[in-house]
């Protein structure tokens, strides 16, 4: 296509665009065509690395065009849309599943499994960020009260998979999961993050697993408190050391394998039923729930996701010589839940510090112990997990869930959490697919693996 045939082709479809919203069923038809003739002249040109600076800007054109015109048709329906995907609410489906349920009912709304996979195994900075329409589209069935609460609701509910899973672990009292394992011992349930080839990061290959492996933990009758711990890695700089964890693989994030909608799953899934519990299928979540007091053990280090992760937590023990970071900023990401929660623990401005300027907070320092309850030292900590353990499960847990709904229901009522996931689906969409972030692991992190690499 010569870039005249293409600038004519360009401006003749943006005429195209709809004026303005009506029903759902014409703007359906209407939008739904200015949708499919993006992805038509979006398929006519050369693939991202390929194309000229008239090309580049077509397509830049055309994707904003049709991500606006989403976001209209997003804004006007919302609820009709997440009624027509969930027979009216009375069925509860997760995000991914709702996403592939919105690409057939809504052609062009969001990408479809072939646009999906024409986009896998392309590095994260050649990628035309279709699964940003994703972003859009969850943002605003977020942003809508009641389907946002019934999407939160269906995300805190045990996995099928988990469920098929329980009577095997009700039995063996241990299950290896990709990137987790669980096991009984005595009355906690032990969960010990896995993936000792990447500093326990968090990637597509840790995700179910670890769902699964919350599920059960708090599935399992026998137990009455979870543990969470990191396992020993095998980089040669911490090699046989226990780690909780480095936060996203980045490496696999600047490869382009891990697609965006992990962000939601994860924040919405397991690092949620952490904070929640596993919800019942007829009951709010706010109401009534199935969980258990959560103990973590921080050892080396708790970076991004990880240190995340210590917000849901009711208590946690650190090595006095580990230390938490957010380098949200460096990575070029929105750092899951935590612009919601560090602030309740350390204040605003440390916690904007942490976020906004890589303030690196020691466990034992006065801020770190605003999130650590009890500092050891490095080879104590089996110990005081036994301790901690037997102290807490001794005294009795009769009220430990009535206690967390309680402490929730003042800092952190489950609209609170569904409004802020609403704008957490929108900026993570444009953060994900933006080149900031590919400068920011290129300038950062992919400099710095490619030394460690030539010094090993």
């Amino acid at each position: 296509m010569t870039d005249n045939v293409l600038e004519q082709a360009v401006k003749g479809w943006a005429r195209t665009a709809p004026a303005r919203t009506t029903e759902l069923s014409a703007d359906k038809a209407g939008f739904g065509h200015f949708w499919l003739r993006s992805g038509e002249l979006l398929a006519r040109l050369p693939a991202k690395p390929n194309r000229n600076a008239e090309e580049a800007a077509a397509a830049i054109e055309i994707l904003t065009l049709a991500r606006d015109s989403r976001s209209r048709f997003m804004r006007a329906h919302a609820r009709g849309v997440y009624d027509s995907l969930t027979a009216k609410c009375s069925l509860f489906v997760r995000v991914d599943e709702l996403c592939r349920r919105a690409a057939a009912e809504y052609p062009g709304l969001v990408p479809g499994a072939k646009d999906l996979e024409r986009d896998s195994g392309i590095v994260q900075g050649d990628k035309d960020g279709l699964e940003v329409d994703q972003g859009i589209f969850l943002s605003q069935v977020l942003n809508d009260p009641a389907a946002g609460t019934h999407l939160c609701h269906a995300m805190l509910l045990p996995r099928e998979d988990a469920r098929g899973l329980l009577p095997e672990y009700l039995e063996t009292g241990k299950l290896k999961l990709h990137g987790a394992l669980l096991e009984r011992r005595g009355k906690a349930s032990m969960l010990t993050m896995r993936n000792p080839k990447f500093l326990n990061a968090e990637d597509e290959s840790t995700l179910d697993g670890m769902e699964i492996a919350v599920d059960l933990a708090l599935l399992d009758p026998q137990t009455e408190l979870c543990v969470l711990r990191g396992d020993t890695v095998e980089h040669p700089k911490y090699a046989g050391r226990r780690l909780f964890g480095a936060g996203i693989n980045l490496t696999h994030l600047y490869q382009g394998k891990i697609r965006y909608l992990w962000y939601l799953i994860r924040d919405l899934g397991f690092v949620n039923k952490f904070y929640r519990g596993l919800a019942l299928p007829e009951v709010s979540p706010e109401e009534d729930s199935i969980e258990k007091l959560w103990l973590a053990a921080v050892e080396g280090f708790a970076i991004g996701g990880h240190c995340q992760i210590l917000l849901t937590m009711d208590q946690v023990i650190a090595a006095e010589d580990a230390y938490m970071t957010l380098p949200a900023r460096k990575e070029g990401i929105v750092p899951g839940a935590a612009n919601l929660r560090l602030a309740r623990h350390v204040g605003d401005r440390v916690a904007r510090q942490a976020i906004l300027a890589e303030r690196r907070l020691d466990c034992s320092s006065p801020e770190g112990r605003l999130i650590c309850d009890y500092i050891v030292a490095p080879g104590a900590m089996d110990a005081e997990i036994e301790r901690l353990v037997a102290h807490v499960t001794g005294s009795g847990m009769v009220s430990a869930a009535s206690n967390r709904r309680a402490f929730r229901a003042g800092e952190e009522p489950l609209d609170a959490f569904r409004r802020y996931m609403s704008v957490y689906a929108r900026e993570q969409a444009h953060c994900h697919f933006s080149p900031a972030l590919i400068a920011n692991l290129e300038q950062h992190w992919m400099t710095k693996t490619a030394g460690s690499r030539a010094r090993s």
